[in-house]
């Protein structure tokens, strides 16, 4: 009989290798759900106010400023609506402010206090008969055209009717190019008072 030396058995070449279990590998995981908790902390309302735009429902709609008397002949005055599309969080935001034009006429003209520019908030100067803005210098007549400075246009106006010796506006959104204040009539809801429609 021979001594052969015996080899011991070898492991297949496919059968796993058991991971060995350290402190660094299960700090390294709990690390890494930190950040991705921490990431979508961060994103999640980023994607919110992408998001809500395309979800929520913005109605216009005919809103009372208040009565005729009110606003004055051959004055200026400021007025504030309260927002037809309000968000939990708009707290005191949701009170719309806007520039009321009584003619010497009769007729009005009622102006969103945004610039045509990039948004700001004009303001009316009475010693000078005109409003500004404060932020890039743009200026604009009594009438709400272009006087000087970067907008590309007048103020954006609302349209308003008179019924009960009562002014309303209709509004609900920021104008811009493809809502440019002034309704067409074929887009206008019917005014509204005490749940009966008010004829034109």
């Amino acid at each position: 009989m021979t001594d052969q030396p015996t080899t011991p058995p070898q492991p297949e070449a496919d059968a796993p290798v058991p991971e060995k279990t350290t402190r660094r590998s299960v700090l390294y995981r709990i690390g890494v759900g930190l950040m991705g908790l921490g990431g979508l902390l961060v994103a999640a309302p980023i994607v919110a106010y992408v998001l809500d735009p395309g979800f929520r429902k913005f109605k216009r709609s005919w809103i009372e400023l208040g009565p005729v008397k009110d606003f004055p002949k051959g004055a200026i005055r400021f007025a504030q609506y309260n927002n037809p599309n309000p968000a939990p969080t708009d707290g005191k935001l949701d009170q719309i402010p806007c520039w009321v034009s009584h003619k010497d006429d009769g007729s009005f003209q009622v102006f969103y206090i945004n610039c045509a520019h990039l948004g700001c908030p004009v303001r009316w100067f009475e010693q000078s008969r005109l409003f500004m803005c404060p932020c890039h210098g743009g200026v604009y007549y009594e009438d709400g055209t272009r006087a000087s400075g970067p907008p590309p246009r007048g103020l954006y106006e609302y349209t308003y009717k008179i019924k009960g010796g009562r002014l309303f506006v209709f509004g609900g959104e920021l104008p811009n190019l493809s809502i440019p204040g002034r309704t067409p009539k074929d887009q206008l809801t019917p005014l509204t008072l005490g749940g009966n429609e008010v004829k034109a």
